[in-house]
């Protein structure tokens, strides 16, 4: 659907693409197997890059279908990969997660999860703390074959929590899902949803004028045809 944010801010810059539901699923399907899940997670329970490259076994529970989020990668110029906590105390978090991206996590963890409870869900092509830079190559061959362009990771957060708005999120509850303390960037997918209403409201409208205008043009034609019977 390609629609976009009109408001700035931290969390989001302005202008950057949603994409569809369909979007999401061809674009894991394109990527890498090791990162198909990856794509899923990142959209639907809406983590951030650092968090869901931080996921260990024991951060999910397949059978209660949830993602606990304790720390997050932090990855920085000339340093060392480490791991360090969330942005904030409400970056702690647990989420759902959809049940239609459980049997992929369930196949993911079995296939390329490391061992143990403190094993990484996601790593790198050779078992290795998976790197941006590493990973950007296998993202751009994948938005190519599914047919995307300017599309950056952090889009798929923006494309779940606009999601989770349109499906009736309140804003205690985006917070909570977004894993902030403030108002101020989970307002911005709730202002999403209020364009989103009005464009609902604008077709139904259209709708109605055409319906009306068909109705009103079959009762002229009716009552022409009396006319030439009488």
């Amino acid at each position: 659907m390609h629609a976009r944010s009109r408001t700035g801010g931290a969390e989001n810059s302005p202008e950057r693409p949603v994409l569809s539901i369909s979007e999401v699923f061809a674009l894991a399907e394109a990527i890498d197997r090791h990162y198909r899940t990856l794509v899923l997670l990142a959209t639907f329970p809406n983590l951030r890059w650092g968090e869901a490259v931080a996921l260990r076994r024991k951060d999910i529970d397949l059978k209660a279908g949830t993602v606990r989020v304790e720390r997050t990668l932090v990855e920085v110029t000339g340093k060392p990969l480490h791991f360090g906590p969330p942005k904030s105390e409400a970056g702690v978090r647990t989420l759902p997660i959809p049940a239609i991206v459980l049997p992929e996590l369930k196949e993911h963890i079995k296939a390329f999860a490391q061992d143990g409870d403190e094993g990484l869900i996601f790593v790198g092509g050779k078992g290795a703390l998976l790197r941006r830079a590493n990973f950007r190559r296998n993202w751009v061959r994948a938005l190519d074959k599914a047919g995307l362009k300017d599309v950056r990771f952090h889009d798929l957060r923006h494309t779940g929590n606009t999601l989770a708005a349109i499906a009736g999120a309140t804003l205690p509850e985006l917070k909570e899902r977004m894993g902030h303390a403030s108002d101020r960037a989970a307002m911005i997918y709730l202002h999403a949803t209020d364009e989103r209403h009005r464009e609902i409201a604008d077709t139904l409208s259209a709708m109605a004028k055409a319906e009306l205008k068909k109705a009103k043009r079959s009762g002229t034609q009716r009552a022409r045809k009396r006319k030439r019977r009488s």
